[in-house]
């Protein structure tokens, strides 16, 4: 499942990630949330917060998710990875090099470092 954090403002966007993300959610919430920031801003920060029920991508979403990230690798300012199972923090890393903005991780206790240093 995925929501939108209140902290989200301007060109900057809050994902809360839980449970076992879906093509669905993809399709009817994250990327048209995206598409229409996008639009109106340009380049995006982006903090993605996986919470303790977080169990990864099904086959799908994990397929829409790197191929919009993909498309849109030069999009980004800053993504703030936070909490997530350990295999999530070796793909951020090993993937990291194809964005052309900054990507830092960050563990499941540091979600308000994380928003602080996205808004720096």
């Amino acid at each position: 499942m995925i929501d939108f954090m209140n902290e989200s403002s301007g060109d900057t966007l809050g994902i809360h990630a839980s449970g076992k993300l879906t093509r669905t959610d993809y399709e009817t919430i994250l990327i048209p949330q995206l598409a229409e920031l996008f639009k109106a801003h340009g380049q995006l920060n982006i903090v993605f917060y996986m919470d303790q029920t977080f169990e990864g991508w099904d086959l799908e979403a994990a397929w829409d998710d790197a191929s919009y990230g993909l498309m849109h690798r030069a999009d980004f300012g800053k993504l703030a990875v936070v909490g997530g199972p350990a295999w999530v923090d070796r793909s951020i890393k090993l993937i990291g090099f194809l964005m052309k903005g900054e990507i830092k991780v960050f563990g499941s206790d540091q979600l308000a470092q994380a928003w602080q240093w996205i808004s720096t």
